[in-house]
């Protein structure tokens, strides 16, 4: 079993995403601001019924640079906690 972890955090004001593109911010805030990817990936996933995520499969993307290997470890991670 993986182990599941609760985090207490507090939401950003600035994490409203714009058109098809996702949440785009500089690298440096992903990095900096505590729970900044976590919190956005959660509200993704809480914002889907539970009802319809299971048994589905969710696709990720990455452009290779900097911040994304970490990333995709998160997002995978929360989404398999979920």
């Amino acid at each position: 079993p993986i182990p599941v972890l609760t985090v207490q955090t507090s939401p950003y004001e600035d994490q409203r995403p714009t058109g098809g593109g996702g949440l785009r911010r500089p690298t440096a805030l992903f990095e900096g601001q505590r729970n900044y990817l976590p919190n956005f990936v959660q509200s993704l996933l809480s914002s889907v019924d539970l009802r319809d995520r299971q048994g589905c499969t969710m696709v990720g993307g990455s452009d290779g640079r900097d911040f994304s290997k970490t990333a995709i470890e998160i997002v995978v991670q929360m989404a398999a906690a979920n």
